[in-house]
């Protein structure tokens, strides 16, 4: 039996908890796009681990694989513990519990936000006609997130936002890997967690190499940068 037929096979009850925990992660994109302070994006981006962690357990649970719970297991440590403990001790050091700055006001953000949604259920509706019945709705739902981080990226001003921007980007895609193709092959998993971790490590150091620079973590501030 194939994944996606076992999934149909199943009781709609974890196809109604796919849902649920979708339209939970796309609440939590838009709390992080209305939210001021940097300590509760990465909550936020925590509380959005644990909802992949979760969706991810039914659908190992509903098409008996294996495999996905281990990719559970990985998700939860990584986006639950070890990058938002990263995050947090670099705000410490930082010093960066500042409010974070848009470039547009909340309201227009939020409209903004829900046009990209109108538009991420339009973009994914000529796929989700091949897929089964839990990925007609969570793949727009699960593009709508990447959109709405990439919007986050957009619109703050400060450094550690961005990354936080950039983190959850890459939530909406996990989600849309398991919800949709049932997972990937555990070594991507793997390597696109090691990246990423690097990759917060290396921008740490980023950061500080920023603020020793213009005592700032503003990145208009860099905008001021000329060739001699």
């Amino acid at each position: 039996m194939t994944p996606a037929s076992a999934l149909g096979a199943a009781l709609p009850v974890s196809t109604q908890f796919i849902h649920l925990f979708a339209a939970l992660l796309l609440l939590l994109a838009f709390a992080m796009l209305a939210q001021r302070r940097v300590v509760n994006l990465v909550n936020l981006f925590a509380a959005q681990g644990a909802l992949l962690v979760a969706s991810a357990v039914v659908v190992a649970y509903s098409t008996h694989r294996p495999e996905l719970y281990e990719s559970a297991a990985l998700t939860l440590l990584l986006k639950v513990f070890v990058l938002p403990y990263v995050l947090h001790k670099l705000i410490a050091r930082l010093g960066a519990e500042w409010d974070a700055e848009t470039v547009v006001n909340i309201p227009t953000l939020q409209i903004i936000g829900i046009l990209l949604v109108i538009f991420a259920f339009v973009l994914a509706q000529p796929i989700s006609q091949f897929a089964g019945a839990a990925t007609r709705s969570t793949l727009g739902i699960a593009l709508a997130v990447v959109l709405l981080a990439f919007l986050m990226m957009i619109v703050r001003r400060k450094a550690i936002a961005q990354v936080v921007g950039f983190l959850a980007m890459e939530n909406g895609l996990l989600f849309a890997a398991t919800s949709a193709t049932y997972g990937m092959p555990m070594v991507v998993e793997l390597g696109i967690g090691l990246d990423v971790l690097v990759g917060v490590f290396v921008l740490g150091i980023f950061f500080f190499q920023i603020r020793e620079q213009f005592d700032s973590l503003d990145l208009h501030h860099m905008e001021t940068l000329k060739e001699e």
